[in-house]
């Protein structure tokens, strides 16, 4: 550091610049919407709120924790997600660690057809049928089981298992009797904690965020995620706007709907927000698996 140049120096007061300002507009946004949650929404609404709350409101998170349908949203999506995660994850594993190993006819063939599936699908109406025909209507198994592997994590896994564990290690443990079902439990998994931190991000993520499928596939209120609950709060207050505040009654609804809808984001975000930093290296380490590796 000692020996820099007044040029490496200006360049790297450059690049800290420009990085300090991307962080800034990435991270106002939540910032915003954090402080907006707890502040009175008229204040709000006039533009008021910039760098620090005003008038101390808590009727959004008061409206949302008396609703009982954004709570039983909120478990629905704890348990979409837990149990979606977990079948991801043990298929992920079931598919990319036969691909992994050099002795497995075929893989090749069967890595292209894997592949295949990526660029080509059979549209949302063939799924849809599908789904009916398997008895999986308005059902939790609907929105897991057509999403339960991805095809980009199980060919980050693969990656990883090739290049990250010796296969002179699987073939010492083949040599004293392990079977395949026992290597991959006892040695391979134990070395894999990066890579199945990385897949539980991305799934639990994906799980966590997901609506579309809900909104094809259910119609019982009761089994709606949190996700679901939260655009249609959202689509409210715009049509609340479109029809304008003219009344006080309409127009403290409005005002509602806005405190309600940030205060939802907060807290339909805040796993995530918690999950991320434990999580930030190894999803690090698995995005750089997947762009590096072959």
């Amino acid at each position: 550091m000692n020996n820099q140049t007044t040029g490496d120096k200006i360049f790297d007061a450059a690049v800290h610049t420009a990085l300090a300002v991307i962080c800034v507009i990435v991270l106002y946004p939540l910032f915003f919407v954090l402080i907006a949650s707890f502040s009175s929404p008229d204040t709000v609404m006039r533009g008021e709120v910039w760098l620090w709350p005003k008038n101390i409101s808590w009727i959004g998170y008061t409206k949302i924790f008396n609703n009982n349908e954004i709570l039983s949203g909120y478990l629905n999506t704890i348990l979409y997600t837990v149990v979606g995660t977990s079948i991801n994850l043990i298929l992920s594993v079931a598919a990319a660690y036969p691909l992994s190993r050099k002795d497995f006819y075929g893989r090749g063939i069967i890595s292209v057809l894997v592949v295949f599936t990526m660029f080509f699908s059979g549209g949302m109406v063939p799924a849809y049928l599908l789904v009916k025909q398997l008895g999986m209507l308005n059902t939790m198994w609907a929105l897991i089981i057509p999403g339960a592997v991805s095809v980009y994590n199980i060919l980050i896994m693969r990656t990883f298992f090739q290049e990250g564990i010796p296969y002179e290690m699987q073939e010492a443990a083949s040599i004293d009797g392990c079977s395949n079902l026992g290597t991959l439990v006892r040695i391979v998994l134990p070395l894999s904690m990066p890579i199945l931190a990385v897949m539980i991000l991305f799934y639990s993520v994906g799980h966590w965020n997901a609506y579309f499928n809900a909104l094809m596939y259910l119609n019982d209120r009761a089994k709606y995620p949190l996700q679901l609950f939260l655009r249609e709060i959202l689509i409210q207050g715009q049509m609340q706007e479109m029809v304008g505040v003219g009344d006080n009654s309409n127009a403290r609804n409005v005002m509602e709907g806005e405190a309600i809808k940030y205060a939802l984001v907060i807290v339909a975000n805040l796993p995530v927000l918690v999950l991320y930093p434990f999580l930030q290296k190894y999803f690090v380490k698995g995005v750089m698996i997947g762009a590096v590796k072959g």
